[in-house]
């Protein structure tokens, strides 16, 4: 590709970008898409909506990009939390490392590139692309100290950059937590691996142990059941029950027939009525055989102290690492109860299982790849393409040497310099552009409202922020960034816009469509982090593999130093960052503790654990109303009569071993 070809591919996605900005620009001001383009309902609409017919509804305007260029990190801290503020700072530091690769590169590298052979050189706009990378320079050249120089400049702009970067969101990562409101998960453990014994249930061994290793700390414990019919309608109750709650305002006074009984709507009043004579009768029951036999080796435990409960999280409990395997519990609404269920001696089989599925569907889709690749390289594709021998030949021929890795990738990345631009432009300006105008949000809503001519707006029609997708596309580019940097220097202005875009889409997405339905506290930086580190330590190897090919030893001389620099930084930043996002302090947790304690909120959390982590919601609702988790620890109490009861005839699992039978 030449360069007219490369600016001819830029002006069409271009094109695409304005027109979609300016669609979204207008569909964002029209009453009916108020669902799909301010979810969050966070920022007013400056525009009136009182005249159906303004002419200011269909002008194109930048406004929105004014306003997410002027919002504050306050702002996105408080629609976002922590996460997009993490996020965003990912967007920022790509683009500071990338302006200061892009000047020394286009001002450095680039002349050098182009005039590294005595050639005849064309007019600009027909000049090859290859013209301007590191391999039109010639063999013995005494310039690539530039090339050295510019690596040497990228490197360490990234590594202090990255420095700043992890000490800022490590100080907002201990805010987040100090600030944080109580939660169950601060003072559970799940346990696993709890061992089988004849004379004792699992439940009986788990408080024996505990109330023996933990006196002081322990308060109480949820076994785990084995899920029957019962709870997949229980299940399904719930669910039914939400449905019918958003419309029983509507339709109190109606009293229509019941199309499968032939009752009236009054009849799931009489339904409830019966569930409590039910629950009445199962809590005067003893239900220890059944209920042993529902029990699985699992259980989250409840301590008194958020420090009590991370002591146990990490102590080895016993001299057999495959009992009584402890660690923090997950959020509530994180748990997948039918895997707790699963024996804790398979897990590691699964995880290795899932190692060897992923390596053959990376080795299977290696194949459409190499495919589409040698598509990009015309004189190849006219030796390969009838059997596609030679191609598969040659992604062999990488692995085939450990040693000849840095070669195969210094002659690779070069020739594929043109490939690597032309995808940023399609995919990642294109969708920065898809993102913004949420193209299958718009089509649901205008399904709904002028197909379905539903004019209520949909309660679950808020979306989460994409983090699982948005982040590895993100580290894509900055890999492409990277190793293009000082091979092919003409992608920096490419992917410096796609980074300024990407800067002002995220921002009015935080800001006004997505919701925060979880908050890690910015717990992906470390990925982030390592995955840069890996980046410029590739991008040194491919430049070492260059140096070599291109017989430049002074060049491949400094280079050898840079990377075990950046290497060093690395493990310095691991011990000096990385724990506080594995582990909380133990001062921060002492110090919560002490504010819960003077705040008088601790009977407050206790009454909260129980209820938190049931395996059954519905009849923990029930329960919650006339049962609470007294001082002690290990006795509850029934408000009604003021009569103390044993902890295992107050569980849920009781209530639905009875259902079962």
């Amino acid at each position: 590709m030449d360069i007219a070809g490369l600016l001819t591919s830029a002006g069409i996605n271009i094109a695409i970008c304005v027109v979609l900005l300016s669609l979204y620009s207008i569909l964002r001001k029209q009453p009916s898409n108020a669902s799909v383009y301010f979810t969050r309902k966070l920022v007013p609409e400056p525009v009136k909506w009182s005249d159906p017919f303004c002419l200011e509804r269909f002008v194109p305007s930048a406004s929105w990009i004014m306003r997410a260029w002027q919002a504050t990190d306050e702002e996105i801290l408080a629609a976002g939390g922590v996460d997009a503020v993490v996020f965003m700072r990912i967007v920022v530091f790509s683009i500071r490392v990338f302006i200061i690769a892009a000047m020394i590169c286009i001002l450095l590298v680039l002349p050098v590139n182009y005039y590294g052979q005595d050639m005849q050189h064309k007019q600009i706009h027909a000049e090859s692309l290859e013209v301007f990378t590191i391999g039109n320079v010639k063999e013995g050249s005494k310039w690539f100290w530039t090339h050295c120089l510019a690596l040497y400049v990228i490197s360490c702009s990234a590594c202090v950059l990255l420095y700043f970067e992890y000490e800022s969101i490590t100080k907002m990562r201990l805010a987040h937590i100090t600030g944080s409101p109580p939660s169950p998960s601060h003072f559970t453990v799940l346990v696993r691996g709890i061992p089988w014994s004849q004379d004792h249930s699992y439940s009986e061994s788990v408080e024996k142990f505990f109330s023996t290793y933990y006196p002081a700390s322990y308060v109480s414990h949820q076994m785990v059941y084995r899920a029957g019919t019962v709870d997949k309608l229980m299940k399904d109750a719930e669910k039914m029950y939400r449905v019918l709650k958003t419309v029983e305002p509507q339709c109190r006074e109606i009293s229509m027939p019941c199309c499968l009984c032939g009752g009236t709507t009054h009849s799931f009043k009489v339904l409830n009525n019966e569930a409590e004579s039910v629950k009445s009768k199962i809590s005067d029951d003893g239900l220890q055989p059944a209920q042993r036999e529902k029990e699985r080796p699992a259980a989250f435990v409840f301590f008194r102290t958020r420090y009590a409960a991370v002591v146990a999280a990490q102590v080895l409990q016993s001299s057999n690492p495959m009992l009584w395997v402890t660690q923090l519990a997950p959020e509530p609404r994180d748990v997948y109860w039918s895997n707790l269920s699963i024996p804790y001696k398979q897990i590691w089989l699964r995880k290795i299982a899932t190692l060897l599925g992923a390596i053959v569907f990376m080795f299977v889709f290696l194949v459409p790849v190499t495919f589409v690749q040698g598509l990009t390289q015309l004189d190849q594709l006219s030796h390969t393409f009838p059997f596609l021998k030679g191609i598969l030949r040659q992604q062999l021929s990488v692995f085939s040497s450990v040693r000849d890795i840095p070669t195969q990738l210094a002659k690779a990345v070069p020739t594929q310099a043109t490939f690597f631009t032309t995808y940023v432009l399609s995919s990642g300006w294109a969708s920065l552009s898809f993102e913004v105008i949420q193209l299958f949000a718009l089509l649901r809503n205008v399904f709904r409202k002028f197909i379905l001519r539903i004019k209520e707006e949909s309660s679950n029609c808020a979306l989460s922020f994409p983090y699982h997708t948005e982040i590895p596309r993100l580290l894509l580019f900055g890999l492409l960034g990277f190793t293009c940097s000082v091979m092919a220097p003409l992608i920096l202005p490419f992917l410096l816009v796609y980074f300024f875009l990407a800067f002002l889409v995220y921002r009015n997405q935080i800001l006004h469509v997505y919701v925060s339905k979880y908050e890690s506290g910015g717990q992906f930086w470390p990925i982030v982090h390592n995955t840069t580190i890996f980046s410029l330590v590739l991008t040194q190897i491919i430049a070492l593999g260059v140096f070599g090919i291109k017989r430049s030893p002074v060049a491949s001389g400094f280079t050898i130093p840079l990377i075990f620099f950046t290497l060093l930084f690395n493990e310095y930043c691991r011990q000096r960052f990385s724990p506080v996002f594995k582990r909380s302090p133990a001062q921060v947790l002492i110090e919560m503790d002490r504010q819960d304690e003077q705040c008088g909120r601790v009977e407050e959390i206790y009454d909260q654990l129980r209820s938190a982590y049931c395996q059954f919601p519905l009849i923990a609702r029930d329960l919650s109303t006339s049962q609470d988790l007294s001082t002690a620890g290990n006795t509850w109490q029934n408000k009604d009569q003021g009569s103390s009861q044993d902890p295992e005839s107050l569980k849920p699992g009781n209530q639905l071993v009875k259902l079962n039978e």
